[in-house]
């Protein structure tokens, strides 16, 4: 291998040819695996390719996939790839004006489907003349699936090699603030950034090949670079998941060496193991016990394991770092293809710290303290939004909208968002993500959210975690009303939270949560306006 930069087709034709053998896809089915090999998987992408190109789409043009992560996922990938044109990956999640939305200002020609939440909307959702290709778990009307075309289809003969700087994809964003935008990554991107994050991570340099477990969404930039591209440039081997039934016993099953995930999972494992072994229990544990804890989650061999996407709340990173599992938060965003920041550090790492930037990325703070990156790994633009590219690409420089702190070691702690900063009535500013970081961690509490701009005070909106479903609303209100007057004492007087809102709970499909799990703080204050308006005598109060 030169020092060239690699394509991920380059990559691709380098595994089929020297380790055709190898296993690299693994696909469950009730704890039971199907392992394709790189031959297997070259074969497949090869012949679907030929599907694809006799449909006499236009160079570049683009095909959408709608599907849950699976074997298949990869393997259309590939194909388009080969056939030359720009994928489009929607999240399984995705509502349905969103998921219109993107079909059709990305003028997508094909659409690959497996397994999505609104396949009975199929037809309301795909543009008319979409041509249908089903896939693993498709359960919706199509025209073509993936084994039949496989079979009926020679595999393609030539290896194509794009340019580093042709269109490879483009990720629409989850749309936090409106319609998602479609940021756009050529076929250098992943060549020259997935070098510079294995040997910061000392990825693929062992005599054992890295297992990565994949069930994250694939259409987000997070879980293409850090597992599908990176299994890609390390030869790793990918496993998936069949579903949240089976995915602890998958886990456990496959002990990744690699394992990347949200802070809402890290929250649901250690409430898991709270929930059979007090805490007060576990404070005594020596190395044996704390081994058979990662045993049970399925961490016991993870080299790397990394948090992202949120804040993980601190007493849960902690939590972890103390059983043995060095959980490391990074930050990065999709216009970066994750080439940001990461606790890098042998030492323990630091609980909210997001750590340094990684080998080739640069970083600066403005003096409104918005971070801003700048790397090779940066994006083309936003796909037909000339003004919102030249808005956060300026001379070199992408600016997140996050701010954020530089300590004197050179780490990064994220503050806050510009544009979600309020204001109340006695004219101070408040950053709800600081205070969402110290609610965060109540266990009677699943998702939360600091509101309160034109207020005297700020409040928090939050739904209950399963315990706090548990508890009658004596026990509730007793419990949360100490862990408010605990939180307040350590606040400055104009941050104090009034009060505590539980409300239903939100998600997807009410359109108060991304795709990716994100907060649409706008739509949730918009949603409970009436709820955070009105005047509450009590501490704790119930809709």
């Amino acid at each position: 291998m030169s020092n060239t930069i690699k394509t991920p087709l380059e990559m691709f034709y380098h595994w089929e040819s020297v380790a055709a053998e190898q296993v690299f896809l693994r696909q469950p089915k009730d704890l039971q695996w199907t392992e394709f090999t790189w031959g297997q998987v070259a074969d497949r992408a090869r012949r679907l390719a030929s599907y694809i190109s006799a449909q006499g789409y236009e160079p570049g043009s683009r095909i959408a996939v709608f599907a849950k992560n699976c074997a298949d996922w990869v393997v259309v990938d590939f194909a388009i790839m080969l056939s030359g044109h720009v994928s489009v990956p929607l999240y399984p999640g995705q509502d349905a004006p969103s998921s219109r939305y993107i079909l059709e200002h990305s003028e997508s020609q094909m659409i690959f489907l497996g397994q999505f939440d609104i396949a009975g909307q199929a037809d309301e959702v795909l543009p008319a003349g979409m041509k249908r290709v089903a896939i693993h778990g498709c359960s919706c009307e199509t025209e073509a699936n993936l084994d039949a075309i496989v079979a009926a289809h020679p595999p393609m003969a030539e290896s194509p090699v794009p340019g580093t700087e042709a269109l490879m994809t483009i990720l629409y964003t989850s749309g936090t603030t409106g319609n998602p935008k479609g940021v756009m990554h050529v076929h250098g991107t992943p060549g020259r950034v997935l070098p510079r994050m294995h040997k910061d991570w000392n990825v693929g340099l062992g005599k054992e090949r890295e297992r990565f477990m994949s069930y994250l969404p694939l259409s987000h930039a997070a879980e293409r670079a850090i597992v599908e591209m990176n299994a890609l440039y390390c030869n790793g081997v990918v496993s998936f998941s069949e579903g949240l039934e089976t995915f602890a016993a998958e886990l456990r099953d496959v002990e990744p060496t690699f394992f990347f995930s949200v802070p809402r999972l890290w929250v649901k494992f250690k409430a898991a193991i709270d929930a059979k072994i007090p805490p007060e229990a576990q404070a005594g544990f020596g190395e044996a016990e704390k081994e058979q804890i990662r045993k049970q989650l399925g961490l016991n061999q993870a080299r790397m394991v990394l948090t992202g996407s949120a804040p993980c709340p601190r007493d849960v990173q902690n939590w972890f770092i103390n059983l043995g599992v060095v959980l490391r938060e990074g930050y990065s965003m999709t216009e970066n293809f994750c080439d940001g920041t990461f606790w890098l550090s042998d030492e323990r790492p630091q609980a909210g710290c997001v750590g340094v930037p990684l080998t080739g990325v640069e970083i600066k703070i403005t003096d409104d303290e918005e971070v801003c990156f700048k790397s090779n790994g940066l994006m083309v633009g936003y796909y037909k939004s000339p003004e919102k590219t030249a808005e956060a690409l300026i001379d070199g420089w992408y600016h997140t909208g996050d701010t954020g702190k530089l300590d004197e070691n050179g780490n990064l702690w994220i503050t806050g968002r510009i544009s979600e900063v309020f204001k109340t009535t006695k004219g101070k500013f408040i950053q709800p993500i600081k205070l969402e970081d110290d609610f965060g961690s109540l266990v009677e509490l699943e998702q939360v959210c600091v509101c309160g701009h034109g207020l005297d005070q700020p409040l928090l909106l939050a739904t209950l975690s399963e315990l706090g479903k548990g508890l009658s609303a004596d026990e509730l209100t007793a419990s949360l009303s100490a862990s408010l007057a605990k939180i307040n004492a350590k606040l400055a007087a104009y941050e104090r939270v009034n009060h505590v809102v539980i409300t239903p709970e939100w998600t997807i499909m009410n359109g108060l949560l991304t795709p990716t799990l994100k907060l649409k703080r706008k739509s949730i204050i918009a949603h409970f306006k009436d709820q955070i308006e009105a005047k509450h005598s009590d501490t704790v109060v119930f809709m």
